[in-house]
């Protein structure tokens, strides 16, 4: 199993941005679902710091995938939020809690991550958050 990508989601379930940046490589690309990419760490705070204002998240029912030699990783998941405050676009945000199975892909070089893609279902989740 991945130990990075480990610890990555590790950090990510208790709020820690700074133990998220520790498992990237300064020039990290973050492919984000309906998003631009985001290149650069300072990058993924600023993004890491706006989610954690308008949402709060755990992602629980994790399966870790390896691929042969470490260079590759993904992860199936499941997203428990609470939309906190509404995003630019999206449905008004009144405490709305989601439930959302969500799956991220992984490149790394020398134990750090250098690629992170997401992907879930935007349609499902403004259902849920919009009911």
């Amino acid at each position: 199993m991945n130990e990075t990508v480990r610890a990555y989601f590790n950090a990510f379930n208790h709020g820690d941005t700074p133990a998220m940046l520790a498992c990237m490589r300064d020039d990290i690309r973050h492919f984000v679902n309906e998003g631009q990419v985001r290149v650069g760490k300072d990058a993924f705070r600023a993004f890491c710091d706006h989610m954690s204002r308008c949402y709060r998240e755990e992602l629980t029912d994790m399966v870790i995938f390896d691929a042969e030699g470490g260079s590759r990783a993904a992860a199936e998941y499941i997203v428990n939020g609470t939309y906190l405050e509404a995003d630019e676009g999206l449905p008004q945000a009144n405490g709305q809690t989601y439930r959302l199975p969500a799956g991220s892909f992984f490149s790394l070089e020398n134990g750090l991550i250098t690629r992170v893609v997401t992907y879930y279902n935007l349609a499902d989740w403004t259902r849920q958050v919009s009911a």
